[in-house]
């Protein structure tokens, strides 16, 4: 449900949903959309009672890398691409963009 309410989100801040649920090998994208030219693979991540950032762990963020790099050569794209976190609290959303660096 989390993930459905945040493609909406994204998409009324003007990113265009270009595929959910993406499963490689290495592991799944939740969303991955475009804005201004930048290729976005989303992690949506809700809960209740604490913040849903912390469970973006190391591995799982490592997995995510991998399946958007794969991505990006399996479609041949030379855009640029940032791994964000879409976090669903207490009735808001936040984008956090470039949770590698």
């Amino acid at each position: 449900a989390a993930e459905g309410a945040a493609a909406t989100w994204l998409a009324r801040q003007g990113y265009e949903i270009i595929e959910r649920n993406y499963c490689e090998k290495f592991g799944e994208i939740d969303i991955i959309a475009a804005k201004a030219g930048v290729i976005h693979f989303v992690e949506v991540k809700s809960g209740d009672g604490f913040n849903p950032i912390y469970a973006i762990t190391p591995a799982k963020l490592s997995k995510v890398i991998k399946a958007a790099e794969s991505y990006m050569q399996k479609k041949r794209l030379t855009n640029l691409y940032s791994i964000d976190a879409l976090v669903a609290w207490r009735g808001d959303f936040e984008l956090i963009e470039n949770i590698t660096l």
